[in-house]
């Protein structure tokens, strides 16, 4: 059934009643449908819960091929040998754990995916009308800024009105009187009133959105691995479980405890597509991104071409340190940046080419 709702509710009216300022211009009325799903074939529900088990899968089936095949050597990190001698879980019970790991993400998911409302369109023009009343409004303290400078805005303003209309229209507090209506005199946006506002409203907001979802993620995985750590029975009970690879690879990036894996991972995203109200699609995007990036962390490889690799300093040999017996104390960041690392003290700053030196020299002593 379609929901047909015209013009700005009481609910989704700003509550600043001076953006209905009859000398500001009026917003659009609109009306609310629900969104169709992206693909024809499957719905955006079922789509929110899969997409990032087959990019787990898919991913990884490439970097495995890339193992097995031996196709860049020069980029490894670990050496066939090395997989097989030091690592203490066999491909089996990584790839079991994995799958129960990822039912009950699935399950997770479903259960957040049922309590989002369903996702309507239709008021995105209502939307950026809002934005751009905001920036209208804004410009109004711009003549009082200028007197702070000493300079005389209205002065100015009449100035440059015909060689810069709208940037005399800006200076003098928002004031556009050639852009009005011809029909019924009302005020309209500026052009740059309102291409600001889509940027804002399209491109900044999801932007801010997704950065804070992140920074959220990698407080809640910094911390809580932090903690797995530091306390014995927790690591002992849960997450040595994750460091019987020695020699991470691809798809044993979500070889965990089942708690630890719903706790580190599942939650901690959960929540970072709760607060910062992300839609189903954006999660999806989201939760897919994150697992391509804990994949190519655990890749065991360091790809000079990998632009996951590149972004950002917490890439495939920054943790690849972390499950090494000289560098578990360290590294704890992840999937994104390393910024708790650094501000914490917890980076690891001995060098890898010594420490690995210094173990080929030990095993040639024995």
């Amino acid at each position: 059934m379609v929901n047909h709702t015209s013009g700005p509710s009481a609910a989704s009216a700003m509550a600043n009643e001076t953006l209905f300022d009859t000398a500001l211009p009026p917003l659009p009325t609109f009306s609310l449908e629900p969104t169709g799903d992206v693909f024809a074939w499957i719905s955006d529900f079922w789509l929110s819960l899969l997409l990032p088990v087959a990019a787990y899968w898919a991913l990884s089936i490439l970097f495995h091929v890339i193992d097995v095949l031996d196709l860049f050597p020069q980029y490894r990190l670990h050496t066939p040998d090395e997989i097989l001698r030091r690592n203490h879980a066999s491909r089996f019970e990584v790839a079991r754990d994995v799958v129960i790991q990822q039912v009950i993400q699935v399950v997770t998911g479903a259960a957040l995916a049922m309590t989002e409302p369903p996702e309507m369109h239709g008021k995105a023009e209502y939307d950026v009308a809002v934005w751009a009343t905001r920036l209208r409004l804004a410009q109004r303290a711009l003549p009082a800024l200028l007197g702070l400078l000493g300079l005389n805005a209205t002065t100015i303003s009449k100035s440059m009105s015909a060689s810069h209309p709208l940037l005399a229209g800006a200076l003098a507090g928002g004031y556009y009187p050639f852009l009005a209506s011809t029909e019924s005199a009302a005020p309209t946006f500026a052009p740059w009133e309102l291409t600001a506002a889509k940027l804002i409203y399209h491109v900044l907001i999801p932007g801010l959105q997704f950065l804070v979802a992140v920074f959220i993620l990698d407080t809640w995985q910094y911390f809580l691995h932090r903690l797995m750590h530091m306390n014995r029975w927790l690591y002992t009970t849960f997450h040595s479980r994750h460091h019987r690879l020695y020699v991470p690879y691809a798809y044993g990036a979500l070889y965990n405890h089942p708690f630890e894996g719903f706790l580190l991972d599942t939650l901690g995203a959960a929540i970072a597509f709760k607060v910062t109200g992300l839609t189903l699609r954006q999660g999806t995007c989201f939760f897919t991104f994150s697992t391509i990036k804990t994949i190519d962390d655990h890749c065991g490889y360091a790809f000079p071409w990998d632009p996951l690799q590149l972004i950002t300093s917490n890439n495939a040999a920054y943790h690849d340190i972390h499950h090494q017996t000289w560098g578990i104390k360290a590294n704890f960041s992840q999937p994104f940046f390393t910024f708790w690392d650094t501000l914490l003290g917890t980076k690891y700053k001995g060098s890898r080419t010594d420490r690995l030196a210094d173990k080929k020299r030990t095993e040639k002593t024995k």
